[in-house]
């Protein structure tokens, strides 16, 4: 059996790095595949070297570029991989470029595809990820779940019952597997976040989405609300490079004057600091459903979220964009720190073994 594993950008990295160990653990052979869609250092190396994974086997390179040009360039190169190669099966995880790109060279080659993380939606069609999301469940022959929600979508939109299989998050995997390593790290030291031992009430920050960053209005305002919470509490901020350039297209940098930006993190650093911190803001998916299991409350700065199991089970508040509750809802939180939340089904960190079993059996 000779399978490849796509991954193209940051969030791809943990949910490919579970899926690569049972693999290996099960003696299949298999060939990683990186498009380079996110190619900074500090963005992709490090979580290699942080998840304990393999050099690449394929590195296509594409870089950045317009959503068109950066999916184009991305089958191009992959399909030259697939002549070379001659897969038996192809897998894909979550909504990046890279994601519907070598799912649609696959499918039209005739090499069997499964996506990881299927039918998750947000019902946001202005989101290039749902697009994403839709497009390759559409012409997935595997479809695997984290949640139940999904099943649903994927039958509404006309997925036969037999393609679909929950097997739960396979990110919460890699959680679990490193929670332990990550706790080691120096990182709350460094940002002075600790002493004595004790460590101080603080928020995290993400922001990388066009919705949010690509407005310059909207993002003031953001900036706005988080400036108000960083005079209550250290708020540190692990600036994407695509929002560090909107902070200086729209010359916002003066408006950063309390809010704590440092450069992007690696995965083991990143997870002690939310895993430790009392309120995360964030537009990133993946974060909601890491906050969820951590017991975090979570902020999501968005006005919708492709994963609701986190606002009906776990910590997650989906709040927009608007400043007044954005602050509101964060100095909310921490007056009342208490956070109650049930860890949803399959997030277990047995959801890659259960894949690669019934690919196993499938193929």
């Amino acid at each position: 059996m000779n399978i490849v594993l796509v991954a193209g950008a940051r969030p791809n990295f943990m949910k490919i790095a579970p899926i690569s160990r049972e693999l290996q653990k099960e003696g299949i052979g298999h060939t990683l595949v990186h498009t380079g869609q996110h190619y900074d250092e500090r963005m992709s190396k490090a979580f290699f070297d942080d998840l304990r994974l393999p050099e690449p086997d394929v590195y296509l390179g594409v870089g950045s570029g317009t959503h068109a040009e950066q999916t184009g360039k991305i089958m191009i190169e992959f399909e030259k991989v697939c002549f070379q190669l001659k897969p038996d099966l192809l897998v894909v995880v979550g909504d990046v470029n890279s994601t519907v790109a070598c799912a649609l060279v696959a499918s039209k080659l005739g090499i069997p595809v499964a996506h990881v993380e299927a039918g998750l939606r947000s019902f946001d069609r202005s989101m290039p990820e749902e697009i994403n999301r839709i497009l390759t469940d559409q012409i997935a022959d595997y479809l695997f779940t984290s949640c139940e929600d999904a099943r649903v979508n994927l039958r509404a939109e006309g997925i036969p019952a037999s393609k679909i299989f929950f097997v739960g998050n396979v990110m919460i995997d890699t959680l679990k597997r490193f929670i332990g390593i990550a706790a080691g790290s120096k990182i709350l030291d460094s940002l002075k976040l600790r002493s004595n031992g004790t460590v101080a009430k603080y928020a995290v920050l993400t922001l990388h989405r066009p919705s949010n960053v690509d407005d310059g209005d909207k993002l003031k305002g953001i900036f706005s609300a988080l400036e108000a919470l960083a005079k209550n509490v250290p708020t540190i901020f692990p600036a994407h490079p695509r929002t560090v350039q909107r902070i200086k297209e729209f010359s916002l940098d003066d408006v950063l004057t309390d809010i704590q930006a440092i450069p992007p993190l690696g995965y083991l650093d990143f997870l002690n600091l939310v895993s430790n911190a009392s309120v995360v803001l964030t537009d990133s998916g993946g974060i909601q459903e890491e906050t969820t299991v951590l017991g975090i409350p979570c902020i999501t700065l968005r006005d919708n979220t492709e994963r609701p199991v986190t606002v009906r089970e776990g910590t997650n508040n989906v709040v927009g964009n608007d400043p007044e509750r954005i602050l509101g809802t964060a100095l909310g939180i921490l007056e009342n720190a208490s956070s109650g939340n049930k860890i949803p089904r399959y997030w277990d960190g047995k959801a890659a073994g259960r894949i690669v079993k019934i690919l196993k059996n499938k193929i």
